[in-house]
């Protein structure tokens, strides 16, 4: 069932970069969207213009506002991108990771079982760890970092309030998306949006470790029709999402500094010390392929260079600063 009839949708994360996409989507398709960030890891100036879109800046960790905000706008679907997706940081930044990506979370699951609302959860590949890949859906999940340890926990809370009280959810698991909208300055993740900000800025491009580290990146703009059969066509369901073809981070690295130099920004390419990662990480996309009709066909050289002529437009955005709660071992590049 593809659905034709306004619905009211809860966006959070929606000033980022799934979120920014998705909400103007939905707005297209005719759709009323309440769009909650607390912009600490995405702008004002990504969020859409729309007399369907509602606004509303607050964190998801107040639990008192997130019941007055369900009991004002009783909305139909919850689709939930906001979170603190930066892996390497997490293991120094515990308790923000636990507040921000699972506390926040099982606030919006309380809600949905009181107002029965259907559940969408982006959860990450970080939930694989250093199995072998491609990962397929039905691996064990074996996290390695307390950000895939967070993502984890509230898929099981999901799947735990839909036994105990008939909750409606779908998990999707994207990996490495790219397009405008994304957050790429910030230091901590996004590695391509890291690479393209350091070029930009005249920088080394830094490559941790050496390089060797495999990763699949895809165009959010295929994300979108996939999106909606989510919403409307399965329930219960876990679904990987994302480009099938890898590519190791020096050849990312070189693809960008190509990029650069196209545009008269002319970098090295540096390596620093390895951080605490999983080596390669991809995944198997046929579930999506075969029930969402999810088609990928990123070209990633030209998606680089959209994104790059993008970012040579944006302003210099200011950055949540990340206080350590953690600073054995932390690496040098991040002191």
């Amino acid at each position: 069932m593809y659905f034709e009839l306004q619905m009211k949708i809860f966006v959070t994360g929606c000033a980022g970069l799934l979120g920014a996409n998705y909400t103007r989507h939905l707005l297209n398709k005719g759709h009323k969207v309440i769009g909650i960030d607390d912009l600490s890891g995405g702008y004002k100036a990504f969020l859409p213009k729309s007399e369907n879109f509602t606004f509303v800046k607050f964190d998801l960790e107040r639990r008192k506002k997130v019941i007055e905000i369900f009991e004002e706008h009783k909305p139909e679907i919850l689709l939930h991108f906001a979170a603190y997706a930066a892996e390497g940081l997490s293991p120094f930044i515990r308790n923000f990771n636990y507040r921000n990506n699972l506390i926040c979370s099982a606030n919006l699951i309380n809600e949905c079982i009181n107002y029965n609302t259907k559940f969408i959860f982006t959860s990450s590949m970080a939930v694989y760890g250093e199995q072998e890949p491609p990962f397929t859906e039905d691996k064990k999940p074996q996290p390695v970092d307390p950000y895939g340890i967070a993502k984890y926990a509230v898929e099981c809370d999901l799947k735990l309030a839909h036994q105990q009280f008939g909750l409606r959810y779908n998990i999707v698991r994207p990996h490495n998306v790219l397009g405008i909208y994304q957050n790429i300055w910030d230091r901590y993740r996004n590695v391509i949006g890291i690479f393209i900000r350091k070029t930009i800025n005249r920088q080394p491009i830094l490559v941790y470790g050496d390089g060797e580290q495999t990763r699949a990146f895809s165009d959010i703009k295929y994300y979108m029709e996939p999106f909606d059969k989510l919403l409307t066509d399965y329930d219960n369901e876990i679904f990987n999402i994302g480009a099938d073809k890898y590519f190791t981070l020096n050849e990312v690295a070189k693809t960008v500094q190509e990029i650069g130099k196209k545009y008269g920004y002319e970098v090295p390419i540096e390596h620093g010390e390895p951080r605490h990662e999983v080596k390669h990480a991809y995944c198997n996309h046929d579930k999506a392929k075969n029930l969402l009709k999810f088609k990928d066909d990123t070209k990633l050289e030209e998606l680089i260079e959209s994104m790059f002529v993008w970012a040579m437009k944006q302003p210099n955005r200011k950055v949540k600063t990340m206080e350590y709660e953690i600073t054995k071992d932390i690496y040098d590049y991040w002191k």
